[in-house]
């Protein structure tokens, strides 16, 4: 039997022992360690028992080998006079980045054709642990550099990941705090031919915030299995949270729809977070109609925008907890604004060179570093469309605002 065959057999607690056993027998390798990322996106930790000393406690997902694979998702063989040679490969799944598996090998048995089949190995490795994920603690454990809130436990099981790949889209996500909830909502759903994607501000932080996201989140994807369009979806959750709190914990949320294809848009935009556009130099403000949050009136009836993007457009949701700090005197002494343009403008600029995959969370730090910042909790996602066969734009004027520092 394969490697990847007997992973998919092994319990769930297991796969490190399964893969180890596959790796000596086939690679004659002398160690195998799998280095998972902590919810904080910050260290690489073991998962035990580690076979290698070196390798018994974190390191930075920012410096050394395995760092750099994580970082450019490139698998990375190094080798120097000894009689070892060491693989570090990327633990990914659609995008979603897992880790870094780290193989010992004989220096001749080090080569570009092993760390090509052993990438192969790590991909299959990457859908093993998101299953596995069902049926142990393990690897959550082991991703935790200290103790969840509640409310931060209840987040990370239902938002669904940090990224989403497709044959013409990229999305990736960012959030902080991430060892507690601000409350903030996020979901989607790919298909050959669309993308919906659900973005919410947070409405406060604790277990009250985590409770309302979750109704919301759980409301929506009833909605959306069931085959309603993004007006159906909004109508159900605003029900289901007037419903719930007739009126006292609404929610702002913009419901989105991306034909894969095509480039084209349709938007609810229910007193939303901010939508931001960077296409070549230009990062501008997307103006949308704002509709009431959901929630906040019993039977709201929402309606549609629309948007087209061009190959190479990157969407930036920037959202932003809604709490009492936001309206208190020292925020407003401080610079603090409703919307605060120039923060995030001058964040998208300073990002603007990175790839899909790091920017939301320099742009996340950028917000939380801010002079004067509340550090309230903030979720940055981009989605990048590379398109094919996309379109001319909207011949309707273009309802965006230019941002100038």
């Amino acid at each position: 039997m394969t490697v990847e065959g007997e992973l998919r057999g092994a319990a769930p607690h297991l796969l490190l022992d399964s893969l180890r056993t596959g790796l000596t027998r086939l690679y004659a390798a002398s160690c195998v360690d799998l280095l998972l990322i902590d919810y904080g996106f910050t260290s690489l930790r073991p998962v035990p028992p580690v076979q290698s000393p070196a390798r018994a406690s974190h390191v930075s997902a920012a410096a050394g080998p395995a760092g750099r694979v994580f970082r450019t998702q490139q698998p990375y063989l190094f080798r120097d006079d000894g009689p070892t040679a060491t693989v570090y490969l990327p633990v990914t799944v659609r995008g979603d980045r897992f880790g870094v598996l780290v193989v010992d090998l004989p220096a001749d048995r080090g080569t570009p054709e092993t760390t090509e089949s052993l990438g192969r190995v790590a991909e299959t490795l990457g859908h093993a642990l998101r299953v596995a994920d069902r049926h142990t603690d393990l690897y959550r454990s082991t991703r935790r550099t200290h103790a969840l809130s509640i409310a931060g436990e209840m987040q990370w099981d239902t938002l669904p990941g940090r990224a989403c790949a497709g044959p013409t889209f990229d999305l990736h996500a960012h959030w902080e705090p991430a060892y507690t909830s601000g409350g903030h909502l996020l979901d989607w759903s790919a298909t050959e031919d669309e993308l919906l994607l659900i973005v919410g501000d947070g409405v406060g932080d604790g277990t009250p915030a985590a409770l309302v996201s979750t109704l919301a989140l759980n409301a929506m994807r009833n909605a959306r299995r069931a085959g309603l369009d993004l007006v159906g979806q909004a109508g159900l959750t605003d029900q289901a949270l007037y419903g719930q709190y007739r009126g006292k914990n609404p929610l702002a949320a913009l419901l989105l729809r991306l034909d894969v294809a095509t480039g084209a848009i349709e938007v609810v935009d229910a007193g939303s977070p901010t939508l931001w556009r960077i296409r070549g130099a230009a990062i501008e403000r997307v103006e949308l109609d704002r509709q009431l949050p959901l929630g906040m009136f019993e039977d709201t009836v929402y309606v549609t925008q629309h948007l087209r993007l061009l190959p190479g457009d990157r969407l930036v949701f920037v959202a932003r907890a809604t709490s009492e700090s936001h309206t208190t005197s020292e925020s407003h002494a401080a610079g603090e604004c409703e919307a605060p343009d120039g923060p995030v403008g001058r964040a998208l600029a300073r990002t603007r060179h990175l790839g899909g995959a790091d920017a939301p969370g320099a742009v996340v730090r950028a917000l939380r570093e801010t002079p004067g910042s509340v550090r309230d909790a903030v979720l940055v996602l981009c989605l990048e469309w590379r398109g094919h066969g996309a379109g001319v734009p909207d011949a309707r004027p273009d309802r965006t605002a230019p941002f100038r520092p």
